[in-house]
């Protein structure tokens, strides 16, 4: 009986395989409405003057803030295998602009 109330509660998610294999993705803009968190990744190539969006992920605030806290709960996790993760805030590097020109966030 114990069992089939926790298969009840399971749920089954499915990779496909196209999706399995990923879209590498170098930038995230992140805007938001009252309603929502849009997050758009992007590839930048050098020397390319436009770069596309590859992805586009639309969550509710109360899902983004999960998103937020499980992102920062792997960063632990991996740093304390790994070593901390090299701070690229003041890196002296050129800084990619955060408007690309785009529509900023509206309801």
């Amino acid at each position: 009986m114990e069992d089939k109330k926790e298969n009840k509660n399971q749920i089954n998610i499915e990779l496909k395989e196209e999706i399995a294999q990923g879209t590498y993705s170098n930038l995230a803009i992140i805007t938001h409405s009252t309603s929502e968190f849009v997050i758009d990744f992007v590839r930048i190539m050098p020397g390319m003057p436009k770069a596309n969006v590859k992805s586009r992920i639309i969550l509710t605030p109360e899902h983004a803030k999960r998103l937020l806290l499980a992102l920062k709960d792997n960063i632990e996790k991996y740093e304390s295998l790994h070593g901390p993760i090299k701070d690229i805030e003041g890196g002296g590097g050129k800084q990619i602009p955060l408007n690309f020109g785009g529509p900023t966030a509206q309801a």
